[in-house]
């Protein structure tokens, strides 16, 4: 196990701080800043030359508000590049921009959210609030606008000749040397829009752009499409001071798509070439790459009904095509991103999950399976980097530990698929980029006890840099707090085919096994997540352990890193696995000598959100109170891409989408109720909510209700999220300890 001596000594030194300055955690601190966690790093790179590492970090007034920050390995200091309040100021976001943060689960984020390198090393590109400023590192760091008008999607070309961005719908470049703007596409507006992921790619297929450059700058492949078959979703989005009337083409489960595109340009104008993607029109384009030469764009396309995937290439000369495989899956294809393209020309690197776990395949470029890389009874999460001149492929994966992240090396020429190596050696969670030609790596690396710790490491896993040690001593802001940290504790249980289900627990603070406790269950249970996972987090958990409650999570089947076997049991029927699962847990935690059977609680949001209704309808016996949280109420409600993939469309599966809503079930839900929801969402819509409030009230069922007025998906701010958690905190000490509450305290 990796432990610094730098950081033993600081524990060392935590033991005596702690203890003079104990006190247990409070709503108003988690939501405060700085951020508990320490100083953090986000969205951390190599620069192309390896002589930089550069990240985003929370100013100390204010962990939502991002500058931009860089390690020189050359005088070895950190510094701040760009202070984002004096290049940004108070500038106004579009709300095509404020859209595309809530896809990306940014939308509480402010100052400086994406940043890119240009390929010398020496330029960065930063885009604030609407506008673009290029930044020259090569001598004392200054912001240069270069572009302004609400642009979104801005890009570096590979070879640093041209930056490129989106403006009302078309795409533009800028010629870096000579300042010219060249506009590509003149007919983006209304209904068509060129360059961009529409909604669901957004949302559900981790497809952030909509374009992508050509490796030698030569040409720019471009996603278009026309929403107007797109049903038009008229909601109101209700303000504190006033409503909205959206008119938002949102496709629902069913109903129709927005018809795709996908065309070539080059970056000096003229007009932009078709790709034929075939004669059925109703599909999904899901990812697009070039190979390394340029010479062939390669995109992937998906079958609406998500049980196909085809890799094809295109001649970016003459356009002609040819496939070179397809996936295909009785239940739902998972996309992915790690294709690779190896810079000799000799093949790519493909993930495929034919085997029933995800596995590398090596091909080559005519689409011939060479041979696995990766093989046996594990999975990878995805590749990472691979080393041609080394013979070397990097992956992540939970090989060892279901509930870790690890870092791997295969051989590249498939020696030994089924002995990989593992490179991380602390056990625990692992984000890793890989830089400097691939022989080094950015390890931000946590576990429950430990808040993330940023370092750059060698491919022994010693110690080059601290990028963000962020040592839990006594000037740590969660230092007063961590004598009263609960530890985690994890273990698994069986579920009803014999699968294993793994789960986590905390113990209140001060645990005595003489007693018997509340519970708080936290439940997420969705396809595609993973709740329980030996990593830091979790502030809100630590407050309701303090507070006196057992804390536990469970991971239920359908939930991500796990095998298809494990996945595939929620097809064609949302809940009715994951519920069971769940109440797996649930008569276990009754089992236990230190749990009062009668006082156990269930919070979740979003997918959780539904889990908890569905959870109170089959199990008030067992369940004394819920908090749901935007919940998933009706899955017709809900768009094409996510609830398609599991349940299939409801014209084609009626029964399977009656019987996934609550509706069919709300005659057991017999226990206290808490519902929670944004009154401006945009991705679980709120109509799920008052569709469940009108069928409560008609049942006669009473329930609390709170809404906020503007929130979004996630109520993000720390007003509205203080606010949720005194709620909740309110809801489960009524229903589950009955104990006064005591009055706010400031943070």
């Amino acid at each position: 196990m990796r432990v610094l001596t730098s950081l033993v000594l600081a524990g060392t030194c935590l033991t005596t701080a702690a203890a003079a300055l104990a006190e247990p955690l409070t709503l108003e601190r988690i939501t405060a800043s700085p951020a508990l966690s320490g100083p953090g790093a986000r969205n951390v790179k190599f620069s192309p030359d390896g002589e930089r590492v550069t990240f985003l970090r929370g100013r100390v007034d204010d962990q939502f508000q991002l500058d931009l920050w860089e390690y020189n390995f050359r005088d070895n200091v950190t510094r701040r590049l760009v202070d984002s309040s004096i290049v940004g100021g108070n500038a106004v976001i579009s709300d095509a921009e404020k859209a595309r943060r809530e896809r990306a689960r940014t939308a509480a984020l402010h100052g400086i959210l994406e940043y890119s390198w240009a390929a010398d090393g020496q330029r960065l590109l930063v885009p604030i609030g609407g506008d673009l400023y290029l930044v020259d590192v090569s001598q004392t760091p200054r912001a240069r606008k270069i572009a302004s008008g609400n642009v979104l999607d801005p890009k570096i070309s590979p070879k640093g000749r041209f930056v490129s961005f989106i403006r009302a719908q078309n795409l533009f470049v800028i010629e870096i040397a000579s300042g010219k703007e060249t506009q590509l596409t003149f007919d983006g507006g209304g209904a068509i829009h060129n360059a961009e992921a529409e909604f669901v790619a957004q949302e559900e297929m981790h497809q952030s752009s909509g374009y992508w450059w050509a490796p030698d700058d030569s040409a720019i492949a471009f996603k278009r499409f026309d929403e107007s078959p797109v049903p038009v979703a008229r909601r109101f989005e209700i303000y504190a001071d006033r409503t909205e009337v959206v008119e938002q083409r949102y496709p629902g489960a069913g109903q129709k798509n927005v018809l795709v595109s996908l065309a070539i340009v080059s970056p000096a104008g003229g007009a932009p070439r078709t790709v034929d993607l075939g004669p059925e029109r109703d599909i999904y384009l899901v990812r697009a790459d070039w190979t390394s030469d340029s010479t062939q764009l390669v995109y992937q396309r998906e079958s609406r009904d998500q049980h196909r995937l085809d890799l094809i290439a295109v001649d970016a000369g003459s356009l002609a095509q040819r496939t070179l495989l397809s996936e295909t899956s009785a239940t739902w294809i998972d996309l992915n991103d790690d294709l690779r393209f190896l810079k000799s020309g000799k093949g790519f690197v493909w993930a495929s999950e034919r085997s029933g776990r995800k596995h590398l395949y090596l091909y080559d470029l005519n689409g011939k399976l060479l041979h696995p890389i990766s093989s046996g009874e594990w999975g990878i999460d995805n590749l990472l980097a691979v080393d041609e001149e080394a013979g070397r492929v990097y992956v992540a994966a939970n090989k060892d530990a279901v509930i870790d992240k690890q870092v791997y090396a295969l051989a590249l020429d498939g020696s030994a698929p089924a002995a990989p190596i593992r490179i991380t050696r602390a056990d625990g969670w692992h984000e890793v980029a890989f830089g400097r030609k691939g022989k080094a790596f950015i390890d931000t690396w946590s576990d429950p006890e430990t808040p993330p710790q940023v370092s750059v490491r060698g491919l022994d896993d010693a110690p080059i840099a601290w990028i963000e040690h962020n040592e839990l001593n006594a000037s740590h802001p969660y230092a007063p707090y961590a004598s009263s940290h609960v530890p985690v504790s994890y273990g698994s249980l069986q579920a009803a085919d014999g699968q294993t289900l793994y789960y986590s627990m905390l113990k209140p603070l001060g645990f005595d096994p003489a007693k018997r406790y509340p519970v708080f269950v936290q439940v997420y249970g969705g396809p595609g997540v993973q709740s329980v996972a030996r990593k830091w987090g979790g502030h809100f958990e630590q407050y309701m352990a303090q507070q006196g409650y057992v804390v536990f999570k469970l991971d239920n089947r359908g939930s991500a890193r796990r095998e298809r076997k494990f996945t595939d049991v929620i097809y064609k029927t949302l809940g009715q696995h994951e519920v069971q699962d769940q109440l797996t847990g649930i008569d276990w935690l009754a089992r236990q000598s230190f749990v009062d059977p009668k006082r156990i609680g269930v919070f979740g949001w979003s997918y959780g959100g539904f889990m908890t209704l569905r959870l109170l309808a089959a199990g008030s016996d067992k369940i004394a109170a819920g908090v749901s949280g935007a919940p998933v109420t009706d899955w017709s409600l809900y768009d094409t891409h996510y609830t398609e993939r599991f349940i299939g469309t409801p014209q084609a599966n009626a029964g399977g989408y009656a019987q996934s809503a609550v509706f069919a079930h709300l005659d057991g839900l017999r226990s206290p109720l808490f519902l929670i929801h944004g009154m401006a969402d945009d991705n679980v819509l709120f109509t799920n909510s008052t569709r469940l409030i009108d069928a409560l009230v008609k049942r006669g069922v009473l329930f609390d209700l709170m809404t906020y007025p503007g929130a979004k998906h996630g109520v993000s701010g720390s007003v509205n999220q203080l606010h949720v958690f005194r709620k909740m905190d309110a809801f489960f000490r009524q229903h589950l300890k009955d104990v006064p509450l005591s009055p706010p305290t400031k943070g």
